[in-house]
């Protein structure tokens, strides 16, 4: 069929990294001193540090004795995410980031350096889409909103900023959110089969 052909691929193909490269540029291009501090600081691991220190104190407090089994979930998922997108996806696919493009690295911001030399997927958007998508699933349905809906600001924040810092386009980081959010899926799935059967502190 026409619509399976290669010219067609090979053309559906090209619209979709032209559009790519012109959301890159679009988001790159509306920079401000201001967000340059944000999108920088919001990207830097050792940000991430403290806040993720607090929440694992967190959750030992509220979920107690359940806390012993999904400690090492959520950690497993956020930390599978880093790897398969890091170890895996880019050095299989060997997508330069948008910084490494001969061409396009020209036209770009650049207010944090560039970063490793492959971006498909992006591992931030990746570990900060698990972790969301984790407390989404196994915190109480009726409470804790603001926890969750903080923790998908954060996500959303972070994994804008790659774009607006030249290190990804946008397809590295809905990609690398799709990778976090399934093994935020099976990592949530795993608790809720395995724990025991008994509500966390209120």
């Amino acid at each position: 069929m026409l619509l399976f052909s290669s010219p067609f691929l090979l053309f559906s193909f090209q619209s979709l990294k032209d559009l790519d490269r012109r959301l890159l540029v679009a988001i790159n291009h509306a920079h401000t001193p201001a967000l340059d501090a944000i999108m920088t600081f919001a990207s830097n691991r050792y940000v991430w540090f403290p806040a993720y220190a607090l929440l694992i104190i967190w959750l030992i407090y509220y979920f107690r004795r359940q806390a012993v089994l999904l400690l090492p979930l959520v950690i497993a998922a956020v930390s599978l995410a880093d790897s398969i997108t890091s170890r895996l996806f880019k050095p299989f696919f060997a997508r330069p980031r948008p910084c490494h493009d001969g061409v396009l690295a020209y036209q770009l911001h650049l207010p944090d350096g560039c970063g490793g030399q492959f971006g498909f997927l992006s591992s931030h958007a990746a570990n900060s889409m698990a972790l969301a998508i984790f407390l989404l699933l196994v915190l109480p349905a009726s409470r804790l909103r603001g926890l969750k809906t903080g923790a998908f600001i954060w996500a959303g924040l972070l994994s804008y900023s790659r774009i607006y810092l030249g290190a990804h386009y946008p397809t590295d980081v809905l990609g690398g959110a799709a990778v976090g959010a399934l093994l935020a899926w099976l990592a949530a799935l795993a608790y809720q089969t395995f724990s025991p059967k008994m509500s966390p502190k209120a």
